[in-house]
């Protein structure tokens, strides 16, 4: 089918350099770890091109990305003839492998199927676990064995066939009618006076039904029972009432499979921080008639999910619709079209509609998809899944559960503050946050102060200080790498070492990278999860700075007319502003009002200092 470039235990260049030598060509890599284990399949339009991105820049991966990279010790590949060629061994051989980080459904063990053959004299109907090349027919998957019993139990039932372990024609006549006949169960079809023909049709019934023919099965039944009543056969009237009644309460929506019965499936797909859901509507001449979905683990992107979902979906259950409706992109649509004819023999439409009414079903479909994930996936998983995501954005041992920012706010050389903000678990613990006000500085500098807060926070760290005593896992910088490096060097030469990166804005003031020391920068604003959480982790470190600043400068702005009066210090100040709320209420009161809060010494030079002027001008 191809050709099979070996690989082997080889570094990060040799990778890189092996990537560069592919051909360009399409074909399937397959990447494997230390212990040669199959971690991952992929398909490619050419080689060299798509293997290459790999190993090019490790920042500008995803995060699930980079932590497979980093787990690949080598890789092989297998040139194919052509797209459609490469497209089924990657299908192949993500069944065979079962790669870790691969999408992956659910074994189709857990799918089975309805098995009719109408080769045979006297046909059975049965559960089978796949769907065999024997030349029967088979009907499905129907979900899991429990509900594909109880469908088989409701079809014996409806049209009186055998329950028990009988076989025709060989115990045709050598029994009485069992218990089952008597209750209504079973037409005693063991018996020599039933006919073949008779028991034939049946199946033929049971077929069209499970086809889906069952509008067109419902309306001959309903012809044939009215016949028989005018014919006054009010017995096999009775009989075919109650088969019609059986079948209707069967339904479309028992037996509507992914493709058994459905003229369109439309595929939806949402994942949160923790859960992704895939949802498949089947629709029946218009009509929803059934919603299969399954929770899986959150991807990259919903395009790659989307893509790898949809091939294993149909070619587990070896059945699919005329047409399927998807929400985004699928690359390889046509490719995987012709590989469903050439399984399926049938044709295979797969559309990603823009607008109008299939657009429309897309949606709803996504809105499904979003309900599912949504409702199990636990608020604690959604902040866990945020935290995992950093970690491995960034390349951490380990989720960082303490997560320290600082952000700078300045107005002049004598009004420079700082703000420290803590996270536990992803959530603010607003009683470690800390306010810092900058001493000694000749002036704004961004890189200065922050060294000095650092400094004083982890000075308080080192002593054990109550309220400083807690390690962080990972500092957060307002800023680009030159805050984050000489953060770095400050840590450095207090003898500590800590994970620090800056917050990179874009022109909105909202984080769009992270950016560490030397420059690496990680971006986060196409993982919506991250970008949300370290933006609000970046408002709420400016909020509270901004917040320290205005407090400061209110304060400075009441006393500041106090501040200048001779006499009066910093607690007779407060005396003051507690009593009279304002510097304007301060001014208007009478000499004997400001001694009754301060000495009367106190209470003369307030007075004199807000009146002098008035005296002078009378």
């Amino acid at each position: 089918m191809g050709q099979l470039f070996y690989g082997e235990n080889m570094t990060r260049e040799e990778l890189k350099e092996k990537a560069h030598s592919l051909p360009m060509t399409p074909g399937v890599y397959l990447m494997q770890d230390k212990s040669g284990n199959i971690i991952y399949v992929g398909k490619a339009k050419k080689l060299k091109n798509r293997v290459s991105q790999y190993f090019a820049d490790l920042a500008s991966h995803s995060p699930k990305t980079r932590l497979m990279v980093s787990m690949i010790d080598s890789f092989d590949v297998i040139a194919a003839a052509s797209e459609f060629e490469a497209l089924i061994l990657e299908c192949s051989l993500i069944k065979r492998h079962m790669p870790k980080y691969n999408i992956l459904l659910k074994d189709d063990k857990g799918f089975p199927y309805l098995r009719l053959d109408m080769r045979e004299e006297y046909p059975t109907l049965r559960m089978e676990n796949y769907a065999k090349d024997d030349g029967a027919a088979y009907y499905g998957p129907f979900g899991s064995r429990g509900v594909t019993q109880q469908l088989l139990d409701t079809i014996r039932l409806t049209f009186k066939l055998p329950g028990c372990s009988k076989k025709f024609p060989r115990d045709l006549g050598k029994d009485r009618p069992c218990l089952n006949y008597h209750m209504g169960a079973c037409n005693a079809w063991c018996q020599l006076s039933r006919l073949q023909k008779d028991y034939y049709a049946i199946y033929e019934q049971i077929q069209r039904l499970l086809k889906g023919d069952y509008r067109a099965l419902a309306a001959e039944i309903t012809e044939e029972m009215q016949q028989a009543s005018e014919n006054l056969e009010f017995e096999r009237a009775a009989e075919l009432r109650d088969r019609l009644r059986s079948i209707e309460s069967l339904g479309q929506r028992q037996l509507v499979t992914a493709g058994s019965m459905s003229d369109t499936d439309v595929i939806g797909y949402y994942q949160t921080e923790a859960k992704a859901c895939f949802v498949v509507l089947h629709y029946l001449d218009g009509d929803l008639v059934d919603k299969d979905y399954e929770i899986l683990s959150v991807a990259d992107s919903r395009e790659e999910a989307v893509s790898a979902v949809v091939k294993q979906y149909y070619l587990q259950r070896r059945a699919a619709p005329k047409l399927i409706l998807l929400p985004c992109v699928m690359e390889d649509a046509d490719e995987f079209a012709k590989l469903l004819q050439q399984e399926l023999q049938k044709k295979v439409r797969i559309h990603m509609p823009q607008r109008g009414d299939q657009a429309k079903l897309v949606d709803l479909a996504v809105s499904n998809a979003k309900q599912e994930a949504e409702r199990v996936t636990s608020r604690e998983e959604r902040l866990a899944g945020t935290l995992t995501l950093l970690q491995s954005s960034l390349g951490l041992e380990n989720p960082p559960r303490r997560i320290e920012a600082y952000d700078i706010s300045n107005m002049g050389s004598d009004s420079i503050v700082a703000s420290m903000t803590v996270f536990v678990d992803a959530k603010p613990l607003k009683r470690d946050y800390k306010r810092f006000k900058l001493k000694d500085m000749d002036g704004p500098d961004d890189y200065a102060s922050m060294r000095q807060v650092l400094h004083r926070r982890f000075a308080h760290f080192l002593a054990g200080d109550k309220g400083f005593d807690e390690k962080p896992d990972l500092l957060l910088i307002d800023g680009g790498d030159r805050h984050a490096k000489c953060v770095q060097e400050e840590l450095s030469e207090m003898g500590l070492s800590f994970p620090v990166y800056g917050m990179v804005k874009d022109d909105r003031h909202r984080t769009r990278a992270l950016i560490s020391p030397d420059g690496e920068q990680f971006a986060i604003s196409a993982v919506p999860a991250l970008f949300a959480f370290v933006g609000r982790i970046q408002e709420e470190t400016h909020r509270f700075a901004i917040t320290y600043h205005r407090e400061l400068r209110s304060k400075r702005q009441r006393h500041s007319e106090l501040e200048d009066i001779a006499g009066v210090g910093e607690k007779r100040r407060q005396d003051l502003m507690k009593a009279f709320k304002s510097i304007k209420a301060i001014r208007a009161a009478s000499y004997e009002e400001l001694a009754a809060i301060v000495p009367k010494n106190a209470a003369r030079a307030v007075y004199d200092h807000f009146h002098a002027k008035e005296e002078k001008t009378t």
